[in-house]
């Protein structure tokens, strides 16, 4: 781990605690801290804390599934020989540091709401992004909208970010009409936001994207990474192609997703 030696402490928990509710000690300088596994700005405020934590320590895999799927779904069914992506929830740049490994990667933007995970890319993975934007696309505004999609985009990725309230619905419904129609879209999401009894908006998004704007051409269950109590959280990795501009505010009108 780069940076100043830290240790990390798991606690004593129930195996009922929910993902976005675990928690951490981490121990860096004779000093205890505890951090909320979800509360990504303390988590990347720390060098290497981010990758000992989630993928040594926990086993997450979702960078390498999400973009892996979309690499050979490309090669399946004839993507593009070059993207221009948008890494959307891009926090420290590990999902575009693995995309570029697997595809020739010609434009690649990344966008956060937190200004740490900025500080956190540009520190660990300088020179990564053409550009890297912190901005709440749920408040998206025209200027923004413009000179996004002025970039051309032909691919979206979004890894690990959807629900639990890091990106509402609105948010994801807007970085898809950001890219044009034909784009390729990669993403992953838990499993309980698909079921029946979801209450995140995703499930009836998702549904409604697929009936009139979104082609799903491969999909795989997988283990995201293991619980603090080390039990298997279960995602759904999704690759397809937009085929049409979203709606927004139909959706919305019609109370089909949730504004958060």
């Amino acid at each position: 781990m780069k940076g100043q030696p830290c240790r990390i402490v798991f606690p004593r928990v129930s195996d009922a605690l929910d993902q976005d509710e675990e928690w951490i000690f981490v121990e860096r300088g004779g000093r205890m801290q505890k951090i909320r596994l979800h509360n990504y700005g303390d988590i990347y405020r720390i060098p290497g804390l981010y990758e000992e934590l989630f993928y040594k320590k926990l086993g997450c895999d979702s960078p390498n599934v999400v973009c892996g799927l979309l690499d050979r779904a490309m090669k399946r069914h004839g993507g593009p020989d070059s993207l221009r992506a948008l890494d959307f929830g891009a926090g420290n740049g590990m999902v575009s540091e693995k995309l570029s490994e697997l595809r020739h990667c010609e434009f690649l933007v990344g966008i956060d709401i937190l200004k740490e995970a900025k500080e956190a890319a540009e520190r660990d993975r300088p020179g990564l992004y053409d550009h890297y934007w912190v901005m709440d696309l749920a408040r998206l505004d025209e200027f923004n909208r413009k000179r996004l999609q002025s970039y051309r985009f032909n691919t979206l990725v979004t890894v690990a970010a959807l629900g639990f309230n890091d990106i509402p619905t609105r948010a994801f419904l807007n970085a898809f009409n950001l890219v044009p129609k034909g784009s390729w879209i990669a993403f992953n999401i838990r499993d309980k936001f698909l079921r029946e009894d979801d209450r995140s908006g995703y499930r009836n998004a998702l549904d409604r994207l697929q009936d009139s704007c979104f082609q799903i051409l491969e999909q795989t269950d997988y283990c995201h990474r293991r619980s603090i109590t080390g039990r298997k959280l279960c995602y759904r990795a999704i690759v397809g192609q937009k085929t049409a501009e979203a709606d927004i505010e139909d959706l919305f009108e019609k109370r089909c997703v949730r504004s958060t």
